[in-house]
């Protein structure tokens, strides 16, 4: 922490005045958690784990408490998530995990917005286009919870940077558009020992799963050769990047709190045919 235990019982002290009786909780405001911070001389984020180390519930986590609980909460705030790509797939996802609260998010792309762009990413309205993903990426996480730590980089991940990228890093999203470059980030987060989760969209359908150092991985699924999948022909509408990029973000956290996630195969949806099937690799 960056306070001392002196400091930190006088915050407590604050933060349990401001805080209200709400769901079984002690619920403190957000204006009073920042007022709170700012009197203790530390940063919000700070703040928001003193809070929930003390029992206290930041009001902008209440609605995650029935699931994650306080300890769970806490442990968001602890860690950091990469995502790799911040277009249709990583803008939901950096927007989802900054909702969360995951405390540092690194966000790596090194393209700009374009027009057609505008079906379906996010993070892409009409005055972006020319903008940098990764610069909008950070901006708009910032609007929606300025306590996280971001880190951005405009730039596109090559086998000599992505271990440096996405060091300290606890899982690293795939939320690319191209084969050789998802290859690449594997390979990287197996050096660097950490999780990767992958996603990718193809009209209508989609497929997630979760690899580990040693797991079976992208060669067995794309058998190592081409530069773009099946969506170059069918599109991508704007349904299906929203729901498997909630599902990544979702995988992401169970990795974090040492959930269930979808290994040694990769989950596949079609909402064309209703079909949800967890496909095995060997």
């Amino acid at each position: 922490m960056l306070y001392n235990n002196r400091m930190n019982g006088g915050l407590v002290e604050l933060l349990r005045k401001a805080s209200r009786e709400e769901g079984g909780f002690r619920v403190v405001p957000q204006v009073a958690l920042r007022e709170a911070a700012e009197q203790a001389g530390i940063a919000p984020l700070e703040a928001e784990m003193a809070c929930l180390e003390a029992g206290l519930v930041p009001a902008r986590y209440q609605r995650n408490m029935g699931t994650l609980g306080i300890e769970g909460q806490l442990r968001l705030l602890r860690s950091c998530v990469g995502v790799c790509g911040l277009g249709g797939l990583g803008g939901y996802v950096a927007e989802i995990l900054a909702r969360y609260g995951v405390g540092h998010l690194v966000l790596v792309d090194g393209d700009a917005f374009e027009e057609n762009n505008l079906n379906r990413q996010l993070l892409c309205r009409e005055a972006d286009i020319g903008r940098s993903k990764a610069e909008r990426a950070s901006e708009r996480v910032r609007e929606i919870n300025s306590s996280i730590r971001v880190t951005a980089h405009r730039l596109l991940v090559t086998p000599e940077n992505v271990a440096e990228v996405f060091s300290g890093s606890e899982v690293v999203v795939d939320a690319l558009d191209n084969i050789p470059s998802r290859l690449v980030l594997e390979e990287g987060c197996a050096r660097l020992g950490v999780p990767m989760v992958h996603g990718a969209i193809a009209g209508y359908a989609g497929q997630v799963m979760t690899v580990y150092p040693g797991d079976p991985g992208l060669r067995e699924l794309y058998g190592g050769g081409g530069e773009r999948g099946v969506e170059v022909m069918e599109g991508n509408p704007p349904t299906t990047p929203a729901l498997v990029a909630t599902q990544q973000a979702q995988e992401a956290v169970k990795v974090l709190r040492r959930g269930a996630p979808i290994r040694h195969g990769f989950l596949f949806m079609d909402t064309s045919t209703n079909l949800f099937q967890f496909i095995p690799l060997k």
